[in-house]
């Protein structure tokens, strides 16, 4: 691998992790490997945990060739409350317009696409209630319970009314709709909060959940708690970005199911775009005015030119890795990110959850964007550039 100058980034000027209101981030730490042959992703590597503001960050990080998967690791949860008391009954209006009154949380399932929704409430304080979890809960405080969810990300009706709960969290990412439906008619309280997430929204969704669940005061501790965090990885990663806009990462969210001819761009309003600014680059999607999430087509991706796809991993391996994604979408070989290979992919359950664990993502995504050769060396040729080469 040849060395290019990197330089180092100043010592960041917002307050010491050790000064923030949460341990948690203090203990924000991040793994990332490469991918292995074809661009499939291997096995997670060790976890770097020097912290953001120590970083030899690349001169110009849009010379970096090759391939990274970025990992936000394990963090153990920290409650904002040992033993909070639910002040019950309380009546809330859902994201969907309908009132739902919660009258008893002794047992609680909070179900969602990424896992965010269970972890907020074990950071709340009320884990010790929650009896069951989905597919993408894997913290290993609620590791040990019941699978609710099957086929990936399918609700079991028969599996949730065995865990006889008093109140359901979800959004509308799982389904089927029809299982929700059921648990109503059988009487189970089902709250269903905005699935429209962003960076600047976490603290919204740690409220809601709260409110539901009758700890509206653990929930704004949790929320500023969580703002604080953000705060301050942003603050950090804003020291390792080029200050000059024409010299920042321009950074497109590619999502694939492969096997599916699934390809969608994803831009203003998605929650990629939060994500992509907070950590300093620009999101071209949004720039070429692409709202929401729409299909690739040719014309698109090669005006966008980004300099790096974002990608969620599994989406990464069903298109065949790199090499699959690169002859599927041969239109990338147009781009820089294509030309260069330079794909940063995520877990899918955590690189678009937001909640408590934002700050982790974005750690761990400004790692792989700006601090490339400060992961754990375990790069493998793919057939084109060096994975994690740089000239």
């Amino acid at each position: 691998m040849s060395s290019r100058p990197v330089r180092h980034a100043r010592r960041a000027l917002a307050a010491p992790l050790a000064l923030l209101v949460a341990p948690l981030v203090a203990l924000v730490l991040t793994g990332c490997t490469a991918l292995g042959p074809g661009g499939v992703v291997e096995q997670a590597a060790a976890v770097d945990t020097t912290p953001l503001s120590e970083l030899d960050v690349l001169d110009d990080p849009r010379e970096w060739t090759g391939e990274t998967v970025a990992r936000s690791a394990e963090t153990p949860v920290v409650p904002v409350a040992d033993d909070p008391q639910p002040q019950l009954p309380v009546t809330v209006t859902d994201a969907q317009g309908t009132e739902v009154a919660v009258t008893d949380t002794s047992r609680i399932l909070a179900l969602d696409l990424y896992g965010t929704l269970s972890r907020t409430v074990f950071e709340l304080g009320l884990g010790d209630r929650v009896v069951g979890r989905d597919t993408s809960s894997t913290f290993p405080e609620i590791a040990d319970l019941p699978l609710v969810t099957a086929n990936g990300h399918e609700l079991t009706g028969e599996a949730v009314l065995e865990l006889a709960p008093t109140v359901i969290l979800t959004d509308t990412t799982l389904g089927p709709w029809d299982v929700l439906m059921q648990m109503r008619d059988a009487g189970i309280p089902v709250v269903v909060l905005d699935p429209h997430r962003s960076v600047e929204t976490s603290g919204d969704l740690v409220r809601s959940v709260a409110e539901a669940l009758g700890v509206p005061e653990e929930g704004a501790e949790l929320a500023e708690r969580t703002q604080a965090e953000v705060d301050d990885v942003v603050a950090q990663i804003a020291e390792l970005a080029p200050p000059e806009k024409d010299d920042r990462l321009r950074v497109a969210f590619l999502y694939v199911r492969g096997q599916a001819g699934v390809y969608y761009l994803f831009g203003e309003g998605s929650g990629a775009d939060s994500l992509v600014e907070s950590v300093g680059a620009v999101d071209v999607a949004s720039e070429i005015g692409w709202q929401g999430m729409r299909p690739v087509n040719d014309e698109g991706i090669v005006a966008a030119q980004p300099d790096v796809l974002l990608m969620m991993s599994k989406g990464l391996e069903s298109a065949g890795g790199v090499d699959g994604l690169l002859e599927r979408l041969p239109a990338l070989a147009q781009t820089p990110a294509g030309g260069n290979r330079r794909i940063v992919a995520m877990d899918d359950s955590q690189i678009l959850a937001f909640g408590p664990e934002t700050a982790a993502v974005l750690d761990a995504l400004a790692r792989a964007l700006y601090a490339p050769e400060s992961l754990a060396p375990t790069s493998v040729s793919t057939g084109g550039p060096a994975a994690g080469s740089h000239g």
